[in-house]
């Protein structure tokens, strides 16, 4: 299993890098995502100060986690919600079902949510004859075509316009050259009728609020409040990294999750769901769940120097900042949290021994860290995961050995010097032409080393 999930990432980035229609889709989309995103973080005053505040604040939560969330529970449950935690993907799976078979529904509604792809709910409740729609208009595209979300933020990042007029038109019958706006009333006319039909909405949340025993949900177009509106069940699925301690918190995740995340100033709908129907009120579930999910989290939350990896607030932007995502893009790293951030959370969730080759698709020049609005410290985050992989007996003897030669040389002036340029040059030609020069011009070593040219300038 390890050796299969490495050689497939390494076969579908290999070809991917390479296929001009996908860097010209994803360049276009990511570079319309930079434009947006350098207006809207010109609205801070003081962006650094909000992301080192950002950062305190998740520390202080991540050092507190244990008091918090049974405040988050006692809070929510006087208010009538119902918490349930779950400790992997397969209890959260069956605390669903069971809500889903006592209340004999047959239809489910949902809104963008990674913690149901994390835990593969959509394949699950369709195995169990529950029929399951997607609401947001990305994620509602890449069901169709039965794919995963290819990014956090944009599930459909990868498809063009024409692609996704070529999906209704076989779809739906929609034609061939329909414009964006056509594309969204047609999505928009078959999913009114599964919001008003659906026995259950299913929603994530992107923070858990511990002081109201609430859930605040950012969106874009609104199908999160039908989702949660008209079914009679509302079931939210959180991972519990999400907690901030108090609803005054918000003003300052808010502005940075909309920002980092689209360029706005603010998301265009943002909701606070703080439990099912209250007496005299018209809207809302006449249930509202939380599933509390764990499914590896605890297990990074152990890792002192590694720990900040839980501070994400999903915003998206470590993935967008990132070379390696925009050439290998976002399916590749067949996980559900790819790019930067998948790649440091992935190994403690999903295991080291399967996806420590994430940790070394990088190239560490810390554009990640840069553009992170809760400061975490990605680039060398992955540079812990390479060294416990190593401590963890997890490297091949090969690479092992192959390093220990590199360092001797490396470190003895005399052997570096021992070979010629030509020597060098031969063994760049012969062996690694394949694994480096497969696609580009490898570079000719100088006949001399520097330090053979820097004492025939200055003998003393």
């Amino acid at each position: 299993m390890p050796a299969t999930q490495e050689k497939i990432f390494l076969k579908d980035s290999a070809t991917k890098a390479f296929e001009p229609r996908h860097r010209q889709i994803i360049n276009y989309n990511i570079d319309k995502y930079d434009a947006a995103v350098h207006v809207g973080l010109s609205s801070f005053q003081h962006l650094e100060n909000a992301k080192r505040k950002a950062h305190i604040t998740k520390w202080r939560v991540m050092e507190n986690l244990d008091k918090l969330l049974p405040e988050f529970e006692a809070n929510f449950q006087r208010k009538g919600g119902k918490v349930i935690w779950a400790n992997d993907a397969a209890e959260a799976r069956n605390e669903i079902w069971k809500i889903v078979a006592q209340a004999g529904a047959k239809s489910v509604i949902k809104s963008k949510s990674m913690t149901t792809e994390e835990i593969d709910l959509n394949e699950f409740l369709e195995e169990k004859g529950v029929r399951t729609v997607e609401s947001d208009l990305g994620e509602y595209i890449v069901q169709l075509l039965g794919q995963k979300p290819y990014h956090i933020v944009t599930p459909a990042m990868h498809l063009s316009l024409q692609d996704i007029a070529a999906l209704f038109h076989e779809h739906f019958g929609t034609p061939l050259d329909a414009s964006a706006e056509a594309l969204t009333l047609k999505a928009r006319e078959l999913l009114r009728e599964k919001y008003t039909t659906a026995d259950i909405g299913i929603t994530g949340a992107n923070f858990l609020i511990a002081d109201t025993g609430s859930i605040a949900v950012t969106e874009n177009e609104g199908n999160a409040r039908l989702t949660t509106t008209f079914p009679k069940i509302h079931i939210a699925i959180v991972g519990i990294e999400k907690l901030i301690p108090s609803l005054a918190d918000l003003d300052l995740f808010w502005p940075l999750l909309a920002t980092h995340g689209t360029g706005q100033r603010l998301t265009v709908y943002n909701s606070i769901f703080g439990g099912p129907r209250q007496e005299g009120e018209t809207d809302g579930p006449e249930e509202m769940y939380v599933v509390l999910l764990d499914n590896g989290r605890t297990n990074l939350l152990a890792q002192k120097e590694q720990r900040q990896g839980l501070y994400c607030i999903r915003c998206g932007a470590c993935l967008n900042g990132c070379p390696i995502y925009r050439n290998i893009g976002g399916h590749t790293y067949n996980t559900t949290y790819s790019g930067p951030i998948g790649s440091i959370i992935t190994p403690h969730l999903q295991g080291m021994e399967q996806f420590k080759h994430l940790s070394y698709a990088s190239s560490l020049c810390g554009k990640c860290t840069e553009v992170c609005p809760v400061k975490i410290d990605i680039h060398n985050m992955l540079l812990l995961n390479r060294r416990d992989a190593v401590a963890s007996k997890l490297a091949p003897q090969t690479e092992k050995l192959a390093w220990k030669g590199f360092t001797f040389a490396m470190t003895r002036r005399k052997i570096v010097d021992l070979f010629s340029g030509k020597v060098k040059n031969l063994f760049l030609r012969h062996f690694f032409k394949k694994a480096w020069g497969k696609h580009r011009e490898l570079p000719q070593v100088a006949p001399k080393s520097f330090s053979e040219q820097w004492k025939a300038r200055d003998p003393k």
